[in-house]
């Protein structure tokens, strides 16, 4: 019998043929007993019976799924953070230290060992495993504060940023031109600001006060060369109410700029830089403003390898002969790690404050 007629038959046992009742045989109804009851079934294709399934445990699968979710959460959220954690040599290839989000408790600890070289500028140095560029300068969480909603608070210290980027990132700037979009971003009505940018960017021969490179970043192109495209930092930005419901930031970063003189001999030395900057971002009912500016309320610098001399409103990197001219000028009574961010600026001195002699810095 074929398998057709087989599964026909036994339709046909179970509801009667042609549509009437009709009584099985003793041999139909003993096959279909036994068919129901399992018994006398041969092995084979047509009889297999699979195997109970061997219950499933989900929980560890659960488990696992929930913990990769979480990570790949966290990277997302704090890809610094979490590449920090792996550690590095500090080479080239360093991870990046996670982002700076409160004040530093302790000075970095020693860069990989090594000179700087124009192919690896930042060996040597902690800044190895800084963020390159803006990626250095930590924006904190906005929320509304004084005459600011939360949204207005975002943009205020978007902006700050954007100045410290204009001020001493900016590649056209770095090379002596003048910083024209860092200059749209102050209050045009603060008078004692607009006097001073207008001495100290015309000023062949400026004075402490009225060097410009207390707010931006600049190099004699023809003395100095930039090595690579990439700028190192590291920082923050902190914001609270201030005076007459105004928005105050203050910005603390360091920048590391590796540079070789301009007729290229191939060595590499590191400027330093630290700025500390407060702006207050102003209710325009309450003070004379306009959109999308602010006002400056104080600014200082410190600096390493940026010159020991008298002001000339460039940094000047002691290269060669002029770096044994540097060492005659420096204090060597007061030393100062230009890394050690864990101390406030003192506006009134530095590495590279000109006068009774600049500090020794003890690491570059």
């Amino acid at each position: 019998m074929s398998d057709e007629e087989w599964e026909r038959f036994l339709r046909d046992a179970e509801a009667g043929a042609g549509g009437a009742p009709v009584e099985p045989s003793a041999r139909a109804r003993e096959t279909e007993r036994r068919l129901r009851d399992g018994a006398g079934r041969p092995e084979g294709w047509r009889t297999y019976t699979p195997a109970s399934p061997r219950p499933r445990n989900r929980t560890g699968w659960y488990v696992t799924g929930l913990v990769a979710a979480v990570a790949l959460l966290a990277v997302a959220l704090f890809p610094q953070q979490i590449v920090g954690w792996s550690g590095g040599d500090g080479g080239q290839d360093a991870a990046p230290l996670a982002a700076e989000t409160g004040p530093p408790q302790e000075a970095p600890g020693a860069g990989p060992d090594g000179r700087a070289t124009l192919a690896e500028p930042f060996r040597g140095s902690p800044a190895a495993r800084w963020a390159d560029g803006a990626a250095g300068i930590t924006v904190p969480a906005a929320k509304a504060t004084g005459w600011m909603d939360a949204a207005q608070v975002e943009r205020a210290l978007g902006r700050s940023r954007d100045f410290l980027v204009a001020a001493g990132l900016d590649p056209r700037v770095l090379r002596g031109a003048r910083p024209t979009e860092a200059i749209t971003l102050l209050n045009p009505h603060q008078k004692d600001v607009q006097q001073y940018l207008r001495t100290a960017l015309s000023a062949r021969t400026p004075t402490p006060d009225t060097d410009p490179l207390l707010l931006f970043s600049r190099f004699r192109p023809e003395q100095t060369r930039l090595v690579g495209d990439v700028v190192k930092t590291r920082g923050r930005l902190t914001y609270r109410e201030g005076k007459r419901g105004a928005v105050e930031v203050t910005a603390d970063v360091t920048f590391v700029y590796p540079v070789t003189p301009a007729a290229d001999d191939g060595e590499v030395i590191r400027t330093i830089v630290r700025r500390q900057i407060v702006m207050s971002w102003d209710d325009p009912d309450k003070v004379v403003t306009e959109p999308g500016t602010m006002t400056l309320l104080s600014y200082a610098l410190d600096m390493t390898n940026g010159g020991c001399d008298a002001p000339t409103g460039y940094f000047v990197p002691p290269f060669g002969r002029a770096a044994a001219d540097d060492e005659g000028a420096t204090d060597a009574s007061r030393q100062v790690d230009p890394y050690d961010r864990t101390e406030p600026l003192d506006p009134s001195g530095g590495t590279g404050t000109a006068g009774d002699g600049c500090a020794t810095a003890t690491r570059s």
